[in-house]
C-alpha cells in the first residue's frame, strides 16, 4: 500500500492554462510539474522534515507498473501495437526495455514473416543448384528457360532488398519510437 496522498488547489482559470503551457513546455505533466515545484520549494526551506522512507524493496521478476498516458497518445500506442500484432501492454514492455538496454526487439509476428522469406529463399536457392548441376554435368534438365531464371533473379534481387529495408524500418522504429511508412 502507498503512503502517498493527494495535493490539490484551486486557481484562476489563467493560472491554470498558464501552468499546464508551462508544463508541457518542459515536457512534463501538469501534476509532475506540480510535484517538481512543491519538492524544490521544500528543499529551499529550513523547515525539519519527516523521517525519511524505507528504501525501496527489490521489485521481483515480474514487476507491474502503472501509468497514465493522454487520450491521444494511448490512441497511438494502441495503433502502434496492433500495428505489430501485439497486445498493447507487450508492445509497451518492449519499448521500455529497448530504450533502457539499448536493444532493437523484433517481434514474433515480423520474426516469423523474416524466417518465411528466408525458407522460401533457401527452396529457390535448392533449386537452383539442382539446375547448375544438371547443366555443369552436361545434362539439360527441362524446367526453367533463361527468362525463368532471370525472373527468379529479379525476384531474389527484390525479397534481399523488401528485406534490408524491412529491417531497416525496424530499427529506426525501436530507436524513433515509431515506424515511419511511405504513404
Amino acid at each position: 500500500m502507498s503512503d502517498s496522498t493527494h495535493l490539490m488547489t484551486w486557481v484562476t482559470r489563467e493560472t491554470k492554462e498558464r501552468f499546464s503551457s508551462m508544463a508541457h513546455h518542459q515536457g512534463l505533466s501538469e501534476s509532475a510539474l506540480l510535484k517538481r515545484l512543491v519538492l524544490a520549494s521544500l528543499a529551499s526551506t529550513h523547515i525539519q522534515s519527516p523521517p525519511s522512507l524505507e528504501p525501496l524493496k527489490p521489485i521481483g521478476a515480474s514487476g507491474r507498473l502503472s501509468i497514465r498516458l493522454r487520450c491521444d497518445d494511448l490512441l497511438l500506442l494502441h495503433e502502434r501495437a496492433k500495428a505489430r500484432a501485439m497486445p498493447t501492454s507487450t508492445y509497451v514492455s518492449l519499448l521500455t526495455r529497448s530504450h533502457l538496454r539499448r536493444l532493437t526487439p523484433l517481434p514474433s509476428a515480423e520474426l516469423d514473416a523474416l524466417k518465411q522469406a528466408v525458407a522460401e529463399m533457401s527452396a529457390i536457392g535448392r533449386n537452383l543448384n539442382q539446375i547448375a548441376r544438371a547443366l555443369n554435368q552436361g545434362e539439360y534438365p527441362s524446367g526453367p528457360n533463361k527468362t525463368d531464371l532471370y525472373a527468379m533473379l529479379r525476384g531474389c534481387i527484390g525479397l534481399r532488398d523488401a528485406i534490408k529495408s524491412f529491417i531497416n524500418a525496424n530499427l529506426k522504429s525501436w530507436a524513433a519510437g515509431y515506424e515511419k511508412t511511405s504513404d
